[in-house]
C-alpha cells in the first residue's frame, strides 16, 4: 500500500479513502437496486490448536473452515414493490431461486472499486418497516440473506 505524501490536492486525491455511502447492488437480472444499508460481509475462521506427535516446543495454530455471515440489505419501502416478498413466497414450496447478489463500492465516477459477490443467495428473512406515528421517517425495510460463499474483487 502507497504512503500518503505531502503535495498539492490532485497528488493527494489517490490517497483518500472511498465514501461508503456510493454503492450499488445488482440481485440476479435487477441492476442498481436502490438500497440504503448493506451489512455484513463478515468473512471468518476459527484457530485450532495442532501438535505434531514429535514436536518438542507444544503446538501450532490453524485455520478451520471459513464462515461467512449473513448478509443484510435495509431499503426504503415502495408502493408497488413486491419483489422481495414474492421471492420469500417462493421459499414455502422450495422452489426459491438462487442468485448471484453484487455489492459495488463506487468511487466518484460510479465505476466500482470494490466488489463483493454472494454466491448462490438467497432471502432467509424480510422485515417490514416499523410503524411509529410520531416520528417522521421513511419506511425502511430489511432483508437478510444467507450465501454460500463470498468472492471479493478489488
Amino acid at each position: 500500500m502507497a504512503t500518503p505524501v505531502a503535495g498539492s490536492g490532485n497528488q493527494q486525491d489517490q490517497y483518500w479513502p472511498l465514501p461508503k455511502f456510493h454503492f450499488s447492488v445488482d440481485i440476479g437480472d435487477l441492476l442498481d437496486l436502490p438500497f440504503q444499508e448493506v451489512s455484513g460481509l463478515d468473512i471468518s475462521t476459527e484457530a485450532i490448536e495442532y501438535r505434531h506427535g514429535n514436536a518438542p516446543n507444544g503446538t501450532i495454530n490453524m485455520p478451520t473452515i471459513l464462515k461467512y455471515a449473513d448478509v443484510t440489505l435495509k431499503k426504503g419501502v415502495f408502493s408497488s414493490d413486491n419483489e422481495f416478498n414474492n421471492w420469500i413466497d417462493s421459499l414455502k414450496m422450495n422452489t426459491v431461486k438462487r442468485l448471484s447478489v453484487k455489492i459495488k463500492l463506487l468511487n466518484e465516477n460510479g465505476d466500482p472499486e470494490k466488489t463483493w459477490i454472494l454466491k448462490n443467495a438467497f432471502p432467509i428473512q424480510v422485515t417490514p418497516t416499523d410503524m411509529n406515528s410520531t416520528a417522521s421517517e421513511v419506511a425502511v425495510e430489511t432483508i437478510v440473506f444467507a450465501h454460500e460463499g463470498l468472492e471479493v474483487i478489488v
